[in-house]
Order: C-alpha cells, then sequence, then structure tokens
C-alpha cells in the first residue's frame, strides 16, 4: 500500500483538511448567530389593518394557502428556506415588547433555548376565555391535522394582539384534549430569561382563523372535533338516527339551554311551557331543559348527542352546536337591540352552524325591553342591550317551534325509509 493513502483510501491528510474547513466555517455560524434580526410580535405600521393579509403579528411573513386550504405558517419548510422560528420576550400587555425572528438549525441566537417536538403558535385576536373565539381561534388547527398524518402538539404558545396568554376555558382545554389525544401543555416559557430567544424544533403559526378554509374543510374539522369528544366522553358515535320510542317511531330531541343573567329569558316557564305543549303534539318528540353553567364538558357532548334541535339565547353556550349530529337544527333568541346595534358579531352561531353542517332555523328577536337613554350613540347603548334579558311572544314562538318540530319529524322519517332499503 502506497504510504500517502490512509488504511481507507484517503489521503492523509484528508482528515486534516476536514477539520480545517470546520474551523474556517466557525467564524461564518458565528456571524450567522449575530446576524439573526428580532421583529416585534405586534408590528404598530399596521394596527388599522391588524387582521389584514399579513396582520399585524408576524407581519414579514406571509401564510402559506392553497385554495380551500387552511392559511398556516410551518418551520422549518420551503418557505422559511429551512430556517426555524425563534420567540424573545414574555410581555403580557404589549405584544410589542416581544419579538421573533428565523434562524438556521445550525446557527441559532446567542444563548438559544430550543424546545424539541411540535409547537402550535395561535393568534387570537379576542380572547381564549370564551369558548367561541377560542374554538374560532384553534379549528385552523384541526385542519391542519387533519392533513398531516393526525400529527399532535407537544405545546401550545398563545397570543393575543402578540401578548402571551397562559389559560384558555376549560371547555376549550377539554376539547383539545379529546381532539389531540392529550392535555394541552401551554407554553409559559418559565426558566426563560427575559431576553433569551427560544427557538422551535417544528412549529405551526395560524393567525386568520378559518379564514380561507373551504365549506368542506371545515365540515371535516368539525366532524373530527364531535367524534372525538363523543369518544373522549364515551358517548355513543351513532348518534340519533337509530333512536325510536316504543311505538316504533323516530325520537326527535329539543334541548332548551338556558342561561343566568345575560340574556336569559324573563319568564323561563313560560318558554318552557310553550316547547312542551308543541313538543307533546309530535309523537316521539322528547324536551330536555338545561343550564349550561350546570354541565360538564361531557354532560354538554352527551346532551348535544341526544338533541336534535337546540334552542337557546344568544351567547358562548351555541358554541355546543357542533357537537349535534349533522343537519341538526338550531333556534336562536336575541334581546332587544341587537338587530340594530351588534354588528356582524351577532351572526356568528349562523356561520357555525353552516360551517358544522346544521341548520339554523332563524332567530326571535324581542321587540320589547329597556329603552336607550343616549339617543342615537349606538355604541353606549349597545352596552345596554348586551346583555338585556329576553322576554317572549306566545304565538311567534308557537308557530315557529311546531315549523321546526314538524320539519325535523319529516326528516326523521324520511331518513328512517331511506335505512329501510
Amino acid at each position: 500500500m502506497p504510504r500517502h493513502l490512509h488504511l481507507h483510501g484517503l489521503p492523509m491528510n484528508y482528515w486534516e483538511r476536514v477539520a480545517n474547513c470546520t474551523q474556517e466555517l466557525k467564524p461564518v455560524v458565528e456571524k450567522l448567530r449575530q446576524a439573526v434580526t428580532f421583529l416585534p410580535l405586534k408590528d404598530l405600521r399596521y394596527a388599522d389593518k391588524a387582521l389584514q393579509g399579513h396582520t399585524w403579528f408576524m407581519s414579514s411573513m406571509n401564510d402559506t394557502h392553497e385554495e380551500g386550504e387552511v392559511q398556516y405558517q410551518q418551520f422549518p419548510s420551503e418557505p422559511s428556506k429551512g430556517r426555524l422560528l425563534c420567540f424573545k420576550g414574555k410581555d403580557t400587555r404589549d405584544g410589542s415588547w416581544n419579538s421573533y425572528a428565523l434562524a438556521w438549525p445550525e446557527a441559532l441566537p446567542i444563548n438559544a433555548k430550543l424546545l424539541k417536538g411540535l409547537t402550535f403558535v395561535s393568534y387570537n385576536h379576542y380572547d381564549y376565555g370564551n369558548i367561541w373565539h377560542g374554538l374560532s381561534a384553534t379549528t385552523s388547527f384541526v385542519a391542519w391535522h387533519i392533513r398531516n398524518g393526525c400529527e399532535s402538539p407537544n405545546r401550545w404558545i398563545l397570543y393575543h394582539w402578540g401578548e402571551l396568554r397562559f389559560t384558555m376555558a376549560l371547555w376549550l382545554r377539554i376539547l383539545a384534549e379529546a381532539t389531540y389525544g392529550g392535555a394541552p401543555y401551554i407554553e409559559r416559557f418559565e426558566g426563560i430569561d427575559d431576553g433569551q430567544p427560544v427557538c422551535f424544533e417544528k412549529a405551526v403559526v395560524m393567525r386568520h382563523n378559518e379564514g380561507g378554509m373551504s365549506r368542506n374543510r371545515r365540515v371535516e374539522s368539525y366532524d373530527l372535533m364531535r367524534c372525538r369528544a363523543r369518544m373522549f366522553c364515551n358517548v355513543s358515535l351513532e348518534g340519533r338516527i337509530a333512536e325510536v320510542n316504543k311505538q316504533g317511531l323516530p325520537v326527535i330531541g329539543m334541548t332548551l339551554l338556558l342561561r343566568t343573567g345575560a340574556r336569559s329569558f324573563k319568564n323561563e316557564s313560560a318558554v318552557i311551557g310553550i316547547l312542551e305543549k308543541e313538543c307533546a303534539k309530535i309523537d316521539g318528540c322528547r324536551l330536555m331543559v338545561a343550564y349550561s353553567s350546570n354541565l360538564t364538558f361531557c354532560e354538554q357532548v352527551k346532551l348535544m348527542s341526544l338533541t336534535d334541535i337546540l334552542a337557546t339565547p344568544h351567547g358562548a353556550q351555541l358554541t355546543n352546536l357542533f357537537l349535534m349530529d349533522r343537519n341538526s337544527s338550531v333556534m336562536e333568541f336575541f334581546p332587544k337591540g341587537w338587530l340594530e346595534l351588534a354588528g356582524v358579531g351577532q351572526y356568528v352561531f349562523h356561520w357555525l352552524a353552516s360551517w358544522s353542517g346544521m341548520r339554523h332555523q332563524g332567530t326571535w328577536r324581542d321587540p320589547d325591553g329597556d329603552e336607550c337613554p343616549y339617543g342615537e350613540d349606538g355604541r353606549r347603548c349597545m352596552s345596554l342591550y348586551k346583555n338585556g334579558k329576553i322576554g317572549f311572544n306566545e304565538t311567534e314562538l308557537t308557530e315557529w317551534t311546531k315549523k321546526v318540530l314538524n320539519e325535523e319529524k319529516l326528516k326523521k322519517l324520511e331518513d328512517a325509509a331511506a335505512n329501510k332499503i
């Protein structure tokens, strides 16, 4: 064997050259570390269009979006050129004091901590305490989960206006546990100094709620959450189709879900009486009355699995509607003043009904109530009407209930006939 060759056929100076090359790269890596630039998570330049396009949250980044699919950012990825997402700052009051950057895996910022696994980063323009707003902000992750081999997160990072949030409503936490197969761990960055960067092995960022998703994608996402919530709560997955009464007629489950305080009924017994009267006229109809505030998550899942028609005032408890079987019905009640002053937000449960495959059967709006002492000042008047109570009109409620029940009866009979074929 020639003396200038190593045993493995490599020149004797091969490893020396490799070592020299590695030493030469160290200054380059160090320069890349120092070149990592952190930008404010909340970009105040876009405060007037905080939810549009690239938004004011991570405003230098564009979303990945295919027609009809969820809008998201993923790191590392081709758009990020293989770079990881990094955060710095733990401010809970001003998102402009928190910052983000991208960094190569081999050249993370100085003193950075790398968190392994998958991180879900959620931006919510409202809050995570209200189950409707929380669900709206997190449903997009379900769509990503379905399209990515049902991969589940190791942690969540919650932001509101770039400010960190550390809690979500209990109902939402349990739904996430049911959906992803484990209790959600909400990152608090404990043990991390305020100025210390944190980078993520893999991260998915959502900042547009369900925006961009087709109706089919939304229905698919709510189907998965419904199914997994029922499995988690040991509730039958068969739903309402197969249930019949002693006479062999399909059972129609009608639920009046009551509230206490704001937007509750002024005369609950009268409303219950009208629904009881109309339900008694339909063979197989079963009326259930409950207060959502008295029910655990799984009790709500169970109740919705027995419900074909949900009647309830406008409010967060209506978020439960997607837990009914597809094609079930919703009847919604409003206090005085909402139609004129509440804006598009009053229609969120129309939208949720459509997105989850339900039928919104309209609304009843109370024309009576306290007069606003503030004249044409809509904002001040809405603050008065927002938490108003709801009366009733016996004739209108009777006719509406009768119509919805008859539609449900016909649908049940058609479904039963189709299943016999």
